[in-house]
């Protein structure tokens, strides 16, 4: 920026040649031309911090983009309890990642790893993890499905539980939706744009499915920090999705049976009982 005005002095203006050529967004305390206090606009980068961590794997100190407690309002969720936010996906920021040795995993899973998980991580990805020196100051929806890929392979690397796969799986499918509904809806090739990113959430989806149908049968609860009740209605709700319906009403119907499920639940899972007996009925007339 310093040699963009140089030579503004030979008119008198020698003042003026640090000027700043594009205006910087005002902060809390700025008064417009009038005099009136400044609105300031909040960014995604005014929900995050870089919060302080040690590598369990390579015992190695760096930051971690963190969103801050308490910024963000929920602002409802999909059906299959994918949360939304108005003010940062938060989805974006839910992993966590060594820059110097490649491991990776979600926030509730990061610091848990085993000897033989870290010697396996340290085999298999820190040999060929190219060191990353800089961090973005948010992170787009490429980016942090990178993550969640780099994630993915960390969770088979070490061994993980079906469920830590799934709950992988199902976190990375709910960021391509919301990829997808951020796309700009004017571009030329956004019909191809968005084509591509369903089947890719569909494909992270039914991946997940699959990954808890197989923690249910083999491993107890609670499962990712879901009780029994959360994790058959997911895997209800995806089921349904892919038209294994057969699957969906009994996860569903057993939850409305249920003693331990609350009412809120019960709620999800009669709107859900709606929509299967409505699918049901639609796939029986089209075979007719």
């Amino acid at each position: 920026m310093a040699d963009l005005l140089s030579g503004l002095g030979q008119f008198g203006l020698g003042n003026l040649e640090n000027m700043n050529l594009y205006e910087e967004p005002k902060k809390e305390g700025d008064v417009d031309a009038d005099g009136k206090p400044a609105v300031h606009v909040m960014q995604e980068q005014d929900y995050l911090f870089d919060k302080n961590l040690k590598c369990p794997v390579c015992d190695k100190d760096f930051k971690a983009r963190t969103v801050k407690v308490g910024k963000v309002k929920l602002a409802g969720t999909d059906i299959d309890l994918r949360p939304k936010y108005d003010q940062v996906d938060l989805l974006k920021y839910d992993i966590i990642m060594c820059p110097h040795c490649g491991y990776a995993a979600l926030s509730r899973f990061f610091k848990f790893v085993s000897a033989h998980q870290a010697k396996n991580i340290k085999e298999k990805i820190s040999a060929s993890f190219k060191p990353q020196t800089e961090m973005s100051e948010t992170y787009d929806y490429d980016e942090a499905l990178e993550r969640y890929k780099l994630t993915l392979v960390n969770s088979i690397v070490k061994q993980a539980k079906p469920s830590e796969k799934a709950y992988i799986c199902l976190k990375a499918a709910w960021l391509l939706r919301g990829k997808g509904e951020h796309l700009d809806t004017s571009d030329p090739e956004y019909e191809k744009k968005k084509k591509e990113i369903d089947e890719e959430e569909n494909n992270f989806l039914h991946n997940a499915l699959e990954g808890f149908i197989s923690a249910r049968q083999t491993e107890s609860f609670p499962m990712c920090g879901m009780d029994e009740t959360t994790v058959d209605y997911l895997i209800a709700v995806t089921a349904m999705r892919f038209e294994q319906y057969d699957v969906s009403n009994r996860l569903i119907s057993g939850i409305l049976t249920s003693n331990t499920a609350n009412p809120r639940m019960k709620d999800k899972a009669r709107n859900v009982k709606e929509m299967l007996v409505k699918k049901v009925k639609e796939r029986n007339a089209a075979k007719k």
